[in-house]
């Protein structure tokens, strides 16, 4: 299938490749074109132009959306590979990914804004109707390429926005070919892949042409972001990640939830922006419950993600291979101790042993910052106060979790945590329809459901006499 690149190169200049690595291996194993930011002027002049004929037919965008949408679906099997090959993770996720990008196309196929009256008293029929913005940019990571990529274009493209798209240069191969599938259902500059190094993505999120820009990845890039669309006072909607915390109550059922509970840290190596990153149990559960979650860790399948045995891939990148290494060994050096893992497993690839770290400081680097991988401290607690308190004590808010028999007193005590989502039970579940968003510095803005949508659209305030 082919996978074109956007933007026009003009006649004499060097095509610059950006070599991907695959995780498992360690290994270049396909090239992009790296482009250069002076290339943004054509592809965002493109996506203007594009965005009169999209923003005028909301019953043609419904359509050409479920066509994306079959098209995707079509092409999984190409871009679940890809996508494994690229990014790491088990070919099964993978599908998983997939799967859900179509499902969100279709979801926002069918989604409208609604207009609505307003009722003040005077002789004057007003109403807010909803207008597009123009040409949205978006920056994805590398951890969930297509998912993320999806949870921006699907709700931009709904709400009749174009898109300029730029995928992590970590995994741009599967974005780009996804860009591929969904330019054959699509009208032409609807959406664009673009693929490339820094400065590429601060002048994207700079560029006077567009008018949103939405990122999902680290705090110090995202304020980044932020100042650079500052300069033509563009919106921005902010993922920034998060550090969750998951708080164990003294009537919870260890040997009930324990797969849940490690499953919800660790799937995708960990590297999940709502993952649990922490535990809290009570001090006479600690141990039963740091051996179930220790003897899970020693028993699992890691390895390549084109394997079907493996449940565990690699860290996507060695960057991140090396950070996970170091919180664990300043946490070891600290005074924990690991009760599983700990450590880098042998070449090839980017693999490092599932942890679970007990005897954690609470002020070590691994509790206290988002470590986004396999490692996952468990830590005691003497009263429920300072559980609450531990949980919240850290500069993010994107989820938390609540575990007990006692459905009640799990939710009084899931209300005090400081955060966008809780669950009580489980953890990381989303569904279309609902809202996601963080507080402190886990974000700014909302994605998901309607509030998405509306998020990609301005208001249009209407009034006209009743009478003539």
């Amino acid at each position: 299938m082919p996978t074109p690149e956007a933007g026009s190169v003009p006649a004499g200049r060097r095509v610059v490749r950006l070599p991907v690595v695959d995780p498992a291996t360690g290994e270049t194993f396909d090239e992009v074109a790296d482009q250069q930011p002076g290339e943004l002027d054509d592809v965002v002049a493109r996506a203007q132009r594009a965005w009169h004929g999209w923003r005028a037919d909301p019953a043609a965008r419904t359509s050409a959306l479920r066509g994306a949408a079959d098209a995707v679906a079509t092409a999984g099997d190409d871009l679940a590979r890809l996508l494994t090959r690229e990014q790491g993770k088990p070919l099964a996720e993978s599908y998983a990914e997939v799967a859900r990008t179509a499902a969100r196309l279709r979801y926002f196929a069918d989604l409208a804004p609604r207009t609505r009256r307003i009722d003040d008293g005077r002789p004057v029929h007003s109403e807010i109707r909803w207008r597009p913005l123009g040409p949205v940019a978006a920056i994805v990571p590398w951890n969930f390429p297509l998912q993320l990529a999806a949870a921006k274009f699907a709700p931009a493209l709904a709400a009749g926005n174009t898109m300029v798209l730029k995928p992590s240069p970590f995994t741009p191969l599967a974005t780009r070919l996804l860009g591929s599938v969904l330019a054959a259902a699509l009208p032409q500059d609807v959406l664009t892949v673009v693929t490339g190094r820094e400065p590429l993505g601060s002048r994207l999120a700079s560029h006077p042409g567009i008018r949103h820009v939405t990122f999902t990845g680290s705090v110090p890039t995202g304020r980044a972001v932020a100042a650079a669309a500052a300069a033509s006072l563009a919106r921005v909607t902010l993922e920034l990640g998060g550090n969750d915390a998951a708080l164990l109550l003294d009537d919870v059922d260890v040997d009930r939830i324990a797969d849940r509970l490690f499953w919800a840290a660790f799937r995708n190596c960990g590297q999940v922006c709502m993952a649990v990153k922490r535990v809290y149990v009570p001090a006479r559960l600690h141990a039963e419950v740091v051996e179930a979650l220790a003897h899970r860790a020693k028993s699992v399948t890691v390895g390549p993600g084109l394997d079907p045995e493996t449940r565990l891939g690699p860290l996507n990148n060695a960057p991140q291979l090396a950070r996970v290494e170091q919180l664990t060994r300043q946490a070891l050096a600290d005074g924990a101790r690991a009760a599983s893992g700990g450590h880098r497993l042998d070449p090839p690839g980017y693999f490092f042993a599932p942890t679970i770290l007990t005897d954690v400081p609470p002020g070590s680097v691994v509790v206290t910052e988002e470590q986004f991988g396999p490692v996952l401290p468990v830590l005691p607690y003497r009263s429920l106060d300072e559980a609450v308190d531990a949980a919240n004590g850290t500069e993010f808010g994107l989820g938390g979790s609540v575990w007990g028999t006692d459905l009640d007193r799990a939710e009084a005590v899931a209300d005090q945590l400081e955060c966008g989502t809780v669950w009580i039970n489980h953890h990381a579940e989303l569904s279309l329809a609902q809202p996601f968003a963080g507080i402190k510095d886990s974000g700014v803005g909302v994605a998901g459901g309607p509030w998405g949508l509306y998020g990609n659209l301005r208001p249009f305030v209407f009034h006209r006499p009743q009478e003539g």
